[in-house]
């Protein structure tokens, strides 16, 4: 890969907002990935509860607040330009008994792409599921949380599948 500038530094290398006064306003999208890893007793409770906890309902209170997450990443990540979200949608799948998958896609028609929102949104459902889960074990490992795609800006992007093994 060809060695990139760091785009947030001024001419004197000091922190700064990029301005996107000058781009064009095209349509961005984002999806981002959290994979959760449980002990197979967490997984198994979980299951066999219809994925609820005694703090309620999990999967709804974490696409909640993965939601609630993406909208607000330009308070909680510095240089993030505030956006008005136009789609927010969050998916999650308890694949096997120890893994739970949180995917989050994000779009908006602007200047600036939704990277950060869409990792925001997946990164907070994941610590939700684990707020919700830690009575039955601090075990929980939150795996990864990555980009898997996005377009609409300068540079698409998308994530080569990778082969499980299992």
């Amino acid at each position: 890969m060809a060695s990139r500038a760091l785009t947030h530094l001024d001419a004197r290398r000091r922190p700064a907002m990029v301005d996107v006064g000058d781009k064009p306003v095209t349509h961005r999208v984002a999806l981002a990935e959290a994979r959760l890893v449980l002990p197979l007793a967490v997984g198994r409770a979980l299951r066999a509860s219809g994925h609820r906890t005694s703090k309620g309902p999990v999967f709804d209170t974490a696409v909640v607040a993965g939601v609630m997450a993406a909208k607000r990443t330009h308070e909680l990540i510095p240089f993030c330009h505030p956006l008005a979200l136009e789609n927010c949608q969050l998916r999650i799948e308890h694949r096997r008994a120890t893994e739970i998958v949180v995917r989050c896609e994000v779009s908006v028609h602007h200047r600036t792409g939704v990277e950060m929102e869409a990792l925001t949104g997946a990164a907070v459902a994941a610590l939700t599921i684990y707020d919700m889960c830690k009575a039955l074990s601090h075990d929980i490992t939150i795996a990864s949380v990555r980009l898997l795609a996005k377009a609409g800006g300068r540079r698409r992007f998308a994530r080569r599948a990778q082969r499980r093994h299992s």
